[in-house]
């Protein structure tokens, strides 16, 4: 039985852009949106970081540039790439927001959004720890991106990936679109 939706694809080909898209079709149709996705922040013209932002809104920071993090001495530092990435702002943000989901409200099945499950977002074992929670959870169904395998494997994306009860979209520069249909009758189909 399909039970989850997640996106998958090169960075910058608009994954966030289809989560966005597929989200706003959801609440307009009455239905019960959570979660999170990731949103570039540019300076200038240049990228300088990503910021976590909530489906109602909220913005913290995910990662800066390291010139631009500012100093982070006190605490181990988490890198990828050029990007420091703001563990303590991001949990701080990110982490509240499962609590709501696993929650039975009598409103139904709730669409959780998780944009994205990436290797910024991995160096958080508690994040970890919540998305396995919440893909087991049968009252909520999850809208997710995950990055496309390169490299070294990452055990919970490979996890997701391989899971009976996801649907995985490859989103490439030819069909994004054109597939926004099809993901949000895959997640009707996952609502039912």
């Amino acid at each position: 039985m399909l039970r989850h939706v997640f996106l998958t694809g090169p960075p910058g080909v608009g994954k966030t852009t289809l989560v966005q898209k597929a989200c706003d079709a959801l609440l307009s149709s009455g239905q019960a949106v959570e979660g999170f996705y990731t949103e570039e922040v540019r300076e200038g013209g240049r990228r300088v970081g990503f910021d976590v932002v909530t489906v109602s809104g909220e913005r913290d920071h995910l990662s800066r540039i390291r010139d631009i993090a500012g100093d982070s001495h006190s605490r181990r530092e988490y890198t990828v790439g050029q990007y420091v990435v703001d563990l303590p702002s991001f949990e701080r943000l990110a982490l509240p927001l499962f609590t709501k989901v696993g929650s039975e409200d009598g409103t139904g099945k709730k669409v959780f959004v998780l944009d994205e499950i990436g290797k910024m977002e991995l160096f958080s074992q508690p994040f970890i720890k919540a998305v396995r929670q919440t893909l087991d959870c049968s009252s909520c169904t999850i809208l997710g991106t995950i990055p496309i395998p390169k490299g070294k494997l990452l055990g919970l994306v490979e996890d997701v990936r391989t899971r009976s009860d996801v649907r995985v979209f490859t989103v490439s520069k030819e069909n994004r679109n054109a597939i926004l249909q099809d993901i949000l009758s895959a997640l009707q189909e996952c609502l039912k």
